[in-house]
């Protein structure tokens, strides 16, 4: 076991981002309340809004117009176009962002939304079934013709979102999902790619060579590759042909692998 030193670099750019918000914060300030004084003086003048309360929000102005970048912005997007297109029988999804992927689902088609965490929430075109899928499920085999798992078997047997602690959860986990999908089915799977390493108690990061092993020893072929690098851009349909690039993951210390698979 080695002590993986590559993360404290995204931390360090953590920390630089932070302290160039906090000068644009403070060069806002001047700004900020002669704005603000503008603005009561014209509320006095008009009358409509009785009550004045401050609410800074100092980064917006100097910022872009929205964040098309990163893991969850591509993936989220990519593969529920991916599966507007195949249009499935049976769609399930694994521990996905609700608030994203399974969102973007559910405003054309139904979902059932399978998480080790209760939600108690009762949304149109989605159902939700809480189960640990580190267990066996055997009335859950051969269950649909589409799978998703995005951002989540990472997550597996850390114990971060109340699931026992497993060193091979995810190795469980994704045995598991693939008993549910059918032969021929698609498996839209996502996870962080990056030299191999646990990252306790957050997440583990995977080579793309342990992925593609993990993969055929479930009977899977990969249909499409795509990835997002360390920058947060995506590229698109990804030859994994090359054995120096994918053993190198692309050049990706924190990126993020998306995957179209079929079972054989």
């Amino acid at each position: 076991m080695k002590l993986y030193l590559g993360t404290a670099f995204f931390y360090l750019r953590s920390i630089l981002n932070t302290l160039k918000q906090v000068g644009i914060i403070i060069s806002e300030q001047p700004r900020f309340f002669r704005d603000a004084n503008r603005i009561r003086k014209g509320m006095k003048a008009t009358g409509d809004f009785p009550h004045f309360a401050v609410y800074p929000c100092l980064l917006d102005r100097t910022a872009e117009g929205g964040t098309t970048k990163g893991h969850y912005f591509h993936q989220d997007l990519w593969v529920s176009q991916q599966i507007f297109k195949e249009n499935p029988v049976k769609h399930v999804d694994i521990g996905s962002r609700v608030d994203g992927f399974v969102a973007h689902v559910a405003a054309y088609r139904f979902i059932e939304v399978i998480d080790v965490r209760p939600i108690n929430s009762e949304i149109d075109n989605m159902q939700f079934v809480q189960a640990d899928m580190m267990m066996e499920n055997p009335h859950l085999e051969n269950y649909c013709d589409s799978m998703s798992c995005l951002h989540a078997l990472e997550h597996f047997g850390l114990g971060r979102y109340g699931d026992p602690l497993d060193i091979n959860g995810h190795l469980k986990g994704f045995a598991s999902m693939s008993k549910m999908l059918k032969v021929g089915g698609k498996m839209y799977f996502s996870v962080p790619i990056g030299p191999q390493r646990i990252e306790f108690n957050a997440h583990r990061v995977f080579s793309i060579n342990y992925l593609l092993k993990m993969f055929a020893a479930n009977n899977y072929k990969v249909d499409t590759f795509c990835f997002v690098d360390d920058k947060g851009d995506l590229h698109k349909n990804v030859s994994l042909a090359n054995e120096q690039d994918v053993a190198g993951n692309f050049g990706c210390q924190w990126g993020c692998g998306i995957f179209k698979l079929e079972k054989i």
